[in-house]
């Protein structure tokens, strides 16, 4: 139903494949973009999450996943996310025993405001600012923005009440823009 261009809940248990759901479409079809030879800098993917923790968790396992597929960029940008590269690459260090960071694994934010990644993990706080602060437009300019195509929001259990309501009119706010 993803590749048809359909919207989905996946809605299991803990450990039962909800992220391969929606992982395994996105991959395939930025793979089939790079073998068309259309592949471009650019947000694919959104993964929002409710928390940094998970975002953070979710790039591990990109990491391993996309090890041998460097034509496919990824990255983080929430608050822990460094502005340049340098202040990036010191923490990246710190928190993963002085390994440097693949090549496709964008770190920081200017790494990302410079040749947007094709999966970009946030969470709905930093949504926000991405879409209100002028400097972090660029995910959503004209030419950046015809490329988006799935926008995943995981954990959606959690979203209730008014964080649900305000999460709900972020979304309606994204897809307008």
């Amino acid at each position: 139903k993803i590749n048809n261009g359909r919207n989905v809940v996946v809605s299991t248990g803990t450990g039962s494949g909800k992220t391969e759901c929606f992982l395994i479409p996105i991959l395939n079809s930025i793979i089939r973009e790079h073998e068309e030879n259309k592949l471009s800098p650019g947000v694919r993917a959104l993964i929002i999450y409710p928390m940094n923790a998970l975002a953070n968790d979710q790039i591990e396992r990109l990491r391993g996943l996309l090890r041998d597929y460097p034509e496919i960029k990824y990255g983080s940008y929430t608050g822990q996310t460094k502005h340049n590269y340098e202040d990036a690459l010191v923490e990246y260090k710190k928190l993963n025993n002085s390994e440097l960071p693949l090549d496709n694994e964008l770190i920081s934010r200017e790494q990302m405001k410079e040749s947007p990644p094709h999966i970009l993990i946030t969470n709905y706080a930093m949504l926000e600012y991405l879409m209100i602060r002028p400097q972090d437009s660029i995910f959503f300019t004209e030419e950046n923005s015809q490329k988006w195509k799935y926008i995943i929001l995981d954990e959606s259990h959690v979203y209730n009440g008014s964080t649900g309501i305000e999460v709900s009119m972020l979304l309606r706010r994204l897809k307008a823009k």
